[in-house]
């Protein structure tokens, strides 16, 4: 730049006056959904998962108070479900439902699957009970749990407990990976397995 064109850059900004600082913070993106929008969306979730799940008898098929559970979508691959059998995964959390009215076991469960499955665990364990003394017929909330967690699609597997978690009274459900465990598993596999 030279010299006449400095002098005159400055004759062009002799009237120009600085912008005053202003307090205001700048709109930043909307984060995520608030409080009410989650609550509203979790209602409307729970809401077609009870639906789903029927409260009348008719639907449900009578099982043995000392019958084995056990229940596996295509697609589970038969080494996962069997150590799912076994007992090998850790269970994220346990949910005791024995003892409960019909509807409250089921819409106790529906919250507990839904709360699950957004923390994305894997295993948990569901106390139902052997139910010997139920009416109208034994093992009624463990006859409803073995049909209720075949409609719910995301329930992938389930199986009777081992005898210290349970046993015939309780049952380990396998839950799917959350995207994010999914990303992991292929980046883990594709790896080779080894951490770098």
């Amino acid at each position: 730049m030279d010299q006449n064109d400095k002098d005159l850059f400055q004759s062009e900004m002799a009237d120009v006056v600085p912008l005053k600082q202003s307090h205001t913070l700048p709109i930043s993106p909307k984060a995520g959904p608030s409080d009410a929008q989650q609550a509203r969306k979790a209602a409307a979730q729970a809401s077609e998962y009870l639906l789903r799940l029927p409260l009348e008898l008719v639907h449900i098929t009578p099982v043995k108070p000392d019958d084995m559970l056990s229940f596996k979508r295509e697609g589970v691959q038969e080494a996962v479900f069997k150590n799912l059998r076994q007992g090998k995964y850790k269970v994220a959390a346990e949910l005791d439902i024995h003892g409960m009215t019909v509807r409250q076991a089921r819409d106790t469960l529906v919250d507990f699957i839904l709360t699950r499955l957004q923390r994305g665990d894997r295993c948990v364990l569901l106390i139902h009970g052997k139910g010997y003394h139920s009416k109208p017929f034994p093992a009624l909330i463990k006859s409803c749990v073995n049909y209720w967690l075949t409609q719910l699609d995301e329930v992938l597997a389930f199986h009777s407990a081992k005898r210290e978690q349970g046993g015939y009274g309780a049952v380990y459900v396998m839950l799917p990976k959350t995207e994010q465990q999914r990303v992991d598993n292929r980046e883990k596999n594709r790896r080779g397995g080894y951490l770098r």
